[in-house]
């Protein structure tokens, strides 16, 4: 038997089966950042960026990435999601240098395995979303560290990051 939770006998790659895993309620929490520069700023909080309403449009990205983990990320099963959330947090401390959009994500659901990727993915696709969309304005922008926040639900318990 292989030690190794997603290699079968063969070695070869395989998904877990969570047929026998309890369904509960999990959510998780991601964070992702982008440091834009002071026009990229002004235009996304002005709503004044050629292709249109930059959150708006990063929000809906990801929220279609939640949905969509499981086609991009291999062993990701594919999840009845129940809920999604996206929110945006400006840190003007560094201004008028520069600007740090700080994106957190909330994915929830109701099953047998957990949704971290899920909320990892929303929110590195709307920081991928808001640098597309402006980047014809200056393409030195800088996608921050993306990381886990917290969890809940499932066999593993609670996680929360300490500082």
């Amino acid at each position: 038997m292989s030690e190794f939770t997603h290699i079968n006998q063969q070695g070869h790659a395989k998904m877990v089966d969570v047929s026998n895993k309890t369904i509960t309620k999990r959510t998780a929490i991601a964070h992702s950042s982008i440091i834009v520069n002071d026009v990229i700023y002004h235009q996304i909080v002005n709503n004044t960026a050629a292709k249109g309403n930059v959150l708006n449009t990063a929000q809906i990205a990801g929220i279609m990435a939640a949905k969509n983990t499981a086609t991009i990320i291999p062993m990701c099963h594919p999840l009845p999601l129940t809920g999604i959330d996206v929110s945006f947090n400006w840190d003007t401390s560094q201004a008028p240098t520069s600007y740090t959009l700080n994106i957190e994500a909330t994915v929830s659901t109701t099953g047998k395995t957990g949704v971290e990727m899920e909320a990892l993915t929303t929110a590195s696709v709307t920081a991928l979303t808001i640098y597309d969309m402006t980047k014809a304005v200056d393409k030195g922008m800088i996608i921050g560290q993306t990381y886990l926040e917290s969890k809940s639900g499932g066999k593993s318990g609670d996680y929360h990051r300490s500082n």
